[in-house]
């Protein structure tokens, strides 16, 4: 996967760079079948996990974005992605690859149409009237004050977004998958999934069951679902974990209800769980078992395989950056501890405590982080994934802080 995976990096920092939220809300406001669309092509290659997705949704809402579009949005992005859909390629074959970005367009378009035709309406703020402090991924916001950046700089950028953020955001959830994926290898039984694979139906709700309440990347499902299918289940139970999985999970759909309405929220759901299951079964009884399972069988082949050296050297390199970025992690994490021991000794009221809720990765934290310090009268925020707290300083009323990490897509919760 290494090569694959770096290369969906890399692709993934210029669409950082070059792709701003500002830009996308400018085609994704009215009703309609045309702005649901565009937001499901817009969302697709974007490598956002179902919980980073959350503030550009937010953005684009606040930004002039329907809520159609915004639901659009927020259905395909966390599914695909082009690190994901690169690494499905290199595990799973061509039709895993072709697949999986369609079944995001067709779960998001339909999900779309529903949250815009049946939702609550309610008025939204047009882009010249809204104040967005920040984006999901931590990117500046473009202004006409911002000092204006060469090519050059913007490349170095993306390959700095891609190769570090990005491997800080995937890597943990990947490494999981790869580890949760090994394990089903070597230590389930083929005996186990044998009974369930006759009813494939049946299979496959049992994986929404499993796999929509927990919190898996679209990379780090790859490696599992691969696993699931060695073992037994058909090519159409792993792809509806493909789908299922990463788009939707109890923190991110509790943060919905919040910003897009109940409502909203279980149409959101159920598109995904519909389309997973649709393509889930056209893949099983419709379309050639052969075009799946050569990836199958070369996996499991995969122990006579002797690697060149590019393919070596991506490991390597992989292997380093993730090393990278969990020391950075740990580094940043002693760091804020440090400082909430000061905070806690300090004897003024000008340093506060707050635990943010529905953090789950480096975005989430790059969020909150710039929404605070967006604050006038904010002196310095320190914000801590791990622990889930916000250090800051400076005299800011409770409310604005409230209202600033709402309008980033959390929560505030119990404040020391």
């Amino acid at each position: 996967m290494s090569p694959y995976i770096l290369l969906g990096f890399i692709i993934a920092g210029i669409l950082h760079v070059f792709v701003k939220p500002e830009l996308m809300a400018r085609h994704l406001s009215g009703h309609g079948i045309k702005p649901v669309i565009k937001a499901a092509l817009l969302g697709i290659p974007l490598p956002l996990c179902s919980c980073g997705v959350l503030p550009t949704a937010v953005s684009l809402r606040r930004q002039g974005a329907s809520k159609g579009a915004s639901t659009s949005f927020l259905i395909a992005t966390p599914q695909t992605g082009v690190d994901s859909i690169a690494a499905t390629y290199s595990l799973l074959g061509l039709p895993f690859a072709i697949l999986r970005p369609l079944g995001a367009l067709a779960g998001s378009v339909f999900g779309g149409l529903l949250v815009d035709r049946y939702s609550e309406k309610e008025e939204v703020a047009s882009a010249s009237e809204s104040i967005v402090p920040n984006d999901c991924c931590g990117s500046e916001c473009s202004s006409e004050n911002s000092p204006r950046k060469s090519f050059l700089q913007k490349m170095a950028e993306a390959v700095r977004y891609g190769l570090v953020d990005m491997v800080g955001s995937v890597g943990k959830w990947l490494v999981i998958g790869l580890v949760v994926a090994a394990l089903i290898t070597v230590l389930v039984p083929d005996e186990l999934f044998l009974s369930l694979s006759r009813y494939p139906l049946l299979a496959m709700l049992v994986m929404v069951i499993v796999s929509v309440p927990m919190y898996i990347c679209a990379t780090g499902s790859i490696p599992i679902a691969l696993s699931l299918i060695c073992k037994g289940l058909t090519p159409g139970v792993g792809f509806v974990l493909l789908m299922a999985g990463p788009a939707a999970n109890f923190a991110s759909m509790m943060i919905l209800s919040k910003s897009i309405g109940k409502r909203s929220t279980v149409f959101y759901v159920l598109s995904v769980v519909i389309t997973a299951i649709f393509f889930g079964l056209l893949i099983d009884y419709l379309l050639p078992r052969e075009w799946f399972m050569p990836a199958v069988t070369d996996f499991k082949a995969s122990c006579h395989r002797s690697f060149g050296i590019f393919e070596s050297a991506c490991s390597i390199l992989l292997i380093a950056l993730l090393a990278y970025s969990a020391i950075r992690y740990r580094m940043n994490g002693s760091k804020h501890r440090h400082e909430l021991q000061l905070s806690q000794n300090k004897i003024n009221n000008m340093t506060k405590v707050y635990h943010i809720e529905g953090m789950s990765c480096p975005h989430c934290q790059a969020s909150v982080s710039k929404a605070l310090s967006a604050l006038a009268g904010v002196e310095k925020v320190s914000v801590d994934l791990a622990s889930g707290t916000a250090i800051v300083e400076g005299n800011v009323p409770a409310e604005m802080i409230n209202e600033a990490v709402e309008n980033a897509g959390f929560s505030i919760g119990k404040q020391d």
